[in-house]
This record gives structure tokens, C-alpha cells and sequence, in this order.
């Protein structure tokens, strides 16, 4: 889950990014736009932007962390999804 703003440069940045660095993991990708979703923003304490949340199957990892490049997004979310899911922020 990839939350965003319109006018957020680096958060269009990952979103272009993020299909194609994780193309081997996932086909669908969700955004929230937090101008539009303000509730859904206040619920997940979201204070920068981008945040990204990575779940599988239903189930929260962890929240992705690291440079907006190709190579380190797959190998931290790989690293994330090998852990045990954790409880939602």
C-alpha cells in the first residue's frame, strides 16, 4: 500500500518505480491519496510521504524503508516478506 499526495515529487517517483522493481512480487499495487483519504491517513499515523506498507495474503509486514532505487527495494522487500507477519501500525 503506497500512500501518496498529487503533488508529492518523490512520491510519484515510487510510484513509478515500485511496478517495475517488483515485478517478481507483486501485480497489483494499491495508492491512497492522503489529500483525498484523510481518515485513512490519521488511522495509519502517517506523517511523511511516501509511505509504503507491504502485506501479503492480508497480512502486514512492514513498513518499507530504504533509497528509491530498483535493486535496494527488491532486496529490502524481500528481506520484509521473509519475516513473520507483524501486527498492523
Amino acid at each position: 500500500m503506497l500512500f501518496t499526495a498529487p503533488r508529492c515529487g518523490a512520491c510519484r517517483a515510487w510510484k513509478h518505480l515500485l511496478p517495475s522493481a517488483l515485478a517478481d512480487l507483486a501485480s497489483v499495487f494499491y495508492e491512497v491519496d492522503v489529500s483525498e483519504a484523510t481518515g485513512v491517513a490519521r488511522y495509519y499515523d502517517i506523517f511523511h510521504l511516501p509511505t509504503i506498507y507491504l502485506y501479503r495474503d492480508g497480512q502486514f509486514h512492514a513498513e518499507l524503508q530504504c533509497e528509491a532505487r530498483a535493486d535496494s527495494i527488491r532486496q529490502a522487500t524481500h528481506q520484509l516478506l521473509n519475516t513473520a507477519a507483524q501486527d498492523e501500525p
